[in-house]
């Protein structure tokens, strides 16, 4: 990809989506801290869930240090791999405790210091919380990275120091949203919906996939009676179509 295109591409994603950000609920850098831990393989979804009951109740270091290993462990329960969840973030808040008066330390090696803090988790709080220009690859980045040409690279270090140099300084800040949610609800792992993708003439991938076959009336069989979506099908046909309009694991 060329630095033109690479201007282009992130100038498409800033004209429809200025302002992206996570979609982790959180209302400090604890919060998003917390929510980050709790959302190894797991969804933004499930652990907004999560936090909505849990948050009310301790959205401080001491408040999940007061609730104790088998308070946070059942408050989290519905997260897969709960139970090492609640330990790592147990012993996180007794070290912001401890060691940084209760705050976030806002500096990649306090971060990393912190039980269950790797390397992604501490840019994401960086650049969400921060404010700083840091970019977290997970799964969708370094997918996205690599199949438009961005930035190719076989780990995870070697995509984010590529896409720190290949992304135009005015849209490093936000390129980590833009990009996830690209991969998120556009450029997908199984089957990318290239017809709908914002930035498709700039990509490399091959062969570029095609819309699915609309299906005739014989096919779909006998009308169904009007039925009112439930409040989930209404989030996530919002969800869509935010994002196909915006956009082209957070």
């Amino acid at each position: 990809m060329t630095p033109r295109d690479r201007l282009s591409l992130f100038e498409r994603f800033a004209a429809v989506n200025p302002e992206p950000t996570t979609e982790l609920e959180y209302t400090t850098p604890f919060e998003l801290l917390a929510a980050v831990l709790l959302s190894a393989q797991a969804t933004d979804k499930g652990v907004n869930a999560v936090t909505r009951r849990l948050f009310p109740r301790a959205n401080t270091p001491q408040a999940i240090v007061d609730l104790g290993l088998e308070g946070l462990s059942e408050a989290i329960r519905t997260l897969g791999l709960y139970r090492n969840k609640a330990k790592h973030l147990l012993e996180t808040c007794r070290m912001l405790l401890e060691k940084h008066g209760g705050e976030v330390p806002p500096h990649r090696e306090s971060l990393e210091a912190l039980p269950g803090v790797g390397r992604k988790t501490a840019n994401v709080v960086l650049n969400t919380a921060f404010g700083e220009p840091t970019i977290a690859v997970d799964t969708h980045i370094f997918r996205v990275s690599n199949r438009l040409g961005l930035a190719r690279g076989k780990t995870v270090k070697e995509v984010e120091r590529k896409l720190l140099k290949a992304i135009p300084p005015a849209y490093r800040h936000n390129a980590h949203h833009w990009l996830l949610l690209h991969g998120r609800y556009v450029c997908k792992a199984r089957r990318p919906e290239c017809w709908r993708c914002l930035v498709s003439d700039l990509c490399s991938y091959k062969p570029k996939s095609l819309p699915p076959p609309a299906r005739s009336a014989l096919d779909r069989g006998p009308i169904a009676p009007d039925v009112a979506p439930d409040e989930d099908q209404i989030a996530g046909a919002g969800d869509a179509t935010r994002n196909a309009r915006s956009h082209a694991d957070v």
